[in-house]
């Protein structure tokens, strides 16, 4: 999968507000497609955080969740290949959306 592109901790060195903006990625799909994404949670487990993003051309899609790794004061998204991470973390983001739709 594809790099984060700009984030909150991006250090990008110029005059913004970070917590006002969307957060827009851009990922690359196995088939080499790029869509823009955004992410819209994100939350930690087992001493690891995760984000969920949308598509930004259609938000009715199911969200992708990633792992975020940093490295020199950048952080990007990584694609989830281990199958019983995966299938944690997917069951923590149904809980939290499940509790969500409940409110």
């Amino acid at each position: 999968m594809s790099e984060h592109q700009h984030g909150p901790d991006c250090g990008c060195g110029h005059d913004h507000d970070h917590e006002h903006e969307e957060h827009v990625f851009i990922v690359t799909n196995d088939e080499g497609e790029e869509r823009e994404m955004v992410m819209v949670y994100t939350f930690e487990s087992e001493n690891n955080a995760y984000a969920v993003l949308l598509d930004r051309q259609d938000p009715e899609l199911d969200g992708v969740i990633f792992r975020i790794e940093e490295e020199n004061d950048e952080a990007f998204l990584v694609g989830i290949e281990d199958d019983a991470e995966w299938e944690r973390v997917t069951a923590i983001y149904e809980e939290i959306a499940r509790t969500e739709n409940e409110e």
